[in-house]
C-alpha cells in the first residue's frame, strides 16, 4: 500500500478536516479517549466501504469467526487484516482523510496502519460486546494510537459503541474471552480486573452516540468500551481501522494475540518501531505542509 495520496487530494482532505475536526474535539479525544466526528466521510467513500464489507462477507478469510452463540437469532461475524486482499479496503484506507485525522488526534508526526477489523451484527443479534480495552489483546506498547469505528448502516443509541470516558489513562485491565470470560492472555491476577460497569452504570462517565453513515467514532485502544446487540429489523455493518503513532513499539507476547501476526517476532524485535510491510507508513510528518501539521 503506498502512502496516503499527496498534492491536491491531501489539500482537499485537510480542508475537510478543518471543517470536521475542531481543536476542541482533539482536546476531547485526549481527555476522554473517545469522540464522534460527524460526517467525516462522503457518500461515495461510505459506498466504497460498504462494497468492501459485503465482499468480505461473501468470501471470509481464514481469520474470520462467528462471535455469537448458536442459539442467537442473529449472527455476529468478525474478520481481520484484509486490507491487502480486499481492494475496497485498501482504497478506503489510502484514499480518504482517515490517516490525516488519525495524525491530528494522536498528535503524531507519523501514522502507520495497524490492522482492519470487520464487525457485522445481523438483524436480531442478541450477542453483546462486553466491556473491555483493546490494547491488552494486541502486540504493541505505546500511547499514540487511535481506532476508528465506522458503520455503513445507521446505528441506534442502544446498539452503538459506548465508552467510559478517561479510562484510556490507565490502568491496563485483564483481557478475557468474550464467551466464557477466561484469561487466555495475561496470567490470571497479573492485571487489574474489569469493573462491573453494568452493575452501576451511573457511577461511570459513559459516552456514546447514535450514528449515521459518514460518522466516524474514534477511540484510544485503552479506552474501556462495549456495545449492545441490534434490534430485530436493524443490521450493523462496521469497519474498524486501527492506526499507530510515533511512540508505538512492538511487544511480542508468548501467547496468541488478537489478531495474530504469525512470524512477526522473528522479523521485528521487541521494542522496535513497527517498521514492517504489514504496517505501512501512511503519513510522514515531513511530507505535510508546515501549516497543516498537528
Amino acid at each position: 500500500m503506498p502512502d496516503v495520496s499527496s498534492g491536491i487530494s491531501q489539500q482537499r482532505w485537510q480542508a475537510r478536516l478543518r471543517e470536521r475536526v475542531s481543536d476542541q474535539q482533539v482536546a476531547d479525544f485526549a481527555r476522554d479517549g473517545a469522540i464522534c466526528i460527524k460526517q467525516l466521510l462522503t457518500p461515495d467513500e461510505v459506498a466504497l466501504l460498504r462494497d468492501g464489507i459485503d465482499a468480505n462477507l461473501a468470501a471470509p478469510s481464514p481469520r474470520a469467526k462467528v462471535a455469537s452463540r448458536p442459539d442467537d437469532p442473529g449472527r455476529f461475524f468478525e474478520d481481520f487484516c484484509n486490507w491487502q486482499d480486499i481492494p475496497q479496503f485498501g482504497r478506503f484506507v489510502r484514499d480518504t482523510p482517515l490517516a490525516l485525522a488519525a495524525q491530528r488526534l494522536m498528535q503524531s508526526r507519523t501514522v502507520r496502519l495497524y490492522h482492519d477489523h470487520v464487525l457485522v451484527k445481523e438483524p436480531g443479534t442478541r450477542q453483546k460486546t462486553p466491556w473491555h480495552q483493546d490494547q491488552p489483546y494486541y502486540n504493541i506498547d505505546g500511547m499514540q494510537n487511535v481506532s476508528m469505528w465506522i458503520p455503513v448502516d445507521p446505528v441506534s443509541r442502544a446498539a452503538t459503541l459506548e465508552f467510559v470516558a478517561g479510562s484510556h489513562k490507565g490502568p491496563w485491565l485483564m483481557p478475557r474471552t468474550f464467551m466464557d470470560n477466561q484469561a487466555k492472555w495475561f496470567p490470571e491476577g497479573s492485571l487489574q480486573d474489569l469493573p462491573n460497569v453494568e452493575a452501576d452504570r451511573d457511577a461511570f462517565p459513559i459516552v456514546g452516540w447514535e450514528i449515521e453513515p459518514g460518522d466516524v467514532v474514534c477511540f484510544h485502544m485503552l479506552t474501556l468500551h462495549a456495545a449492545g446487540g441490534v434490534e430485530g429489523h436493524r443490521r450493523r455493518r462496521v469497519f474498524s481501522v486501527r492506526f499507530l503513532g510515533d511512540d508505538t513499539r512492538h511487544a511480542p507476547r508468548p501467547w496468541k494475540t488478537s489478531p495474530e501476526f504469525p512470524g512477526l517476532a522473528d522479523e521485528l524485535p521487541a521494542g522496535a518501531e513497527m517498521d514492517h510491510p504489514l504496517f505501512p507508513l501512511l503519513v510522514d510528518g515531513n511530507d505535510v505542509p508546515q501549516g497543516e501539521r498537528a
